[in-house]
């Protein structure tokens, strides 16, 4: 098989998805501090917290690459899978911050539809993790989340058009600077969702 696992080896997809788990718990901060804007020094502490966690789980994947004599994937793909789920958290928190730092009152609907596609894309990623860990020949599987990752990227491509075309009408240049930054970096999100969905269908060319 070309998908057999020594006993080591599960560490690494144990890892992937301990970190997408954390990632999906960050996203659903995310969509409640946008939803239900308020104690929002709390949860964007919550989702800070998280981040932190991320950071120590990406270490330690890290550190099982360097101990590891062989590994079930191409090392290669390890760790840009996991630097690709740590980056899209901070992009998560780094929205969520943007939140406070720049006082803003209310999230738009932009903002509200923006974190729901980014929790959305974290919701596949988990999925595609456990098919990862689980499903061994099975990872045809795969294709489908790669497609729906795609198409969820384009939709947040749209909505931050839409939102920035809705943002230069007003003609308000401190409106436009800190939305700017809060958009990017939700759109940004889904940008590595979709890097990582690229990494997907690279793991089935080579291994299914």
């Amino acid at each position: 098989m070309k998908f057999s696992l020594l006993p080591r080896q599960g560490i690494f997809f144990d890892l992937l998805a301990e970190s997408a788990a954390n990632l999906q718990l960050a996203s659903h901060t995310l969509v409640d501090l946008m939803e239900h804007y308020q104690d929002v020094p709390d949860k964007v502490g919550e989702i800070k917290r998280l981040e932190e966690l991320g950071d120590e789980i990406i270490h330690r994947i890290m550190t099982e690459l360097h101990k590891a004599f062989i590994t079930p994937l191409d090392r290669e793909d390890i760790a840009i899978l996991g630097e690709r789920l740590d980056d899209v958290l901070d992009c998560i928190e780094e929205a969520a911050r943007y939140m406070v730092e720049y006082k803003i009152p209310q999230p738009t609907a932009s903002a509200k539809h923006l974190s729901l596609l980014v929790s959305l894309c974290t919701d596949i990623v988990v999925k595609s993790m456990e098919v990862l860990r689980t499903k061994g020949g099975k990872l045809q599987q795969l294709i489908p989340m790669k497609d729906q990752l795609n198409n969820l990227e384009n939709e947040a491509d749209r909505v931050t058009s839409q939102a920035m075309a809705e943002l230069f009408e007003s003609n308000d240049a401190i409106n436009i600077i800190k939305w700017k930054e809060v958009y990017g970096q939700l759109e940004g999100a889904t940008d590595r969702c979709e890097e990582i969905a690229v990494i997907l269908e690279g793991i089935v060319i080579k291994h299914a």
